[in-house]
Formats: C-alpha cells, structure tokens, sequence
C-alpha cells in the first residue's frame, strides 16, 4: 500500500513523499502553493 507524507517546506510551500510499504521513500513532489493544488498533484 502506498502511503503519502505530506509537509511544508522551509520556504513555506506544500509537498508531499510518496512511501513505500516498507517506509521506505520512492518519490519526493514538485513544490506547491496551496494545499488543495497538492492535493490535484496527488491524484
């Protein structure tokens, strides 16, 4: 099951990790401004 760690970043924009079952990271997002446009990235 893939799992997402989501956060903001010192510069204060939203990304998000994308886990592994493991917990193991496998992919780190772009950066974005809103969370809802973060959201749409995770879709």
């Amino acid at each position: 099951m893939q799992k997402f760690d989501i956060y903001k970043d010192r510069g204060g924009e939203f990304r998000f990790r994308l886990k592994a079952s493991n917990g193991q990271v496998v992919g780190t997002s772009e950066m974005y401004s809103s969370f809802s446009a973060m959201e749409n990235g995770i879709a």
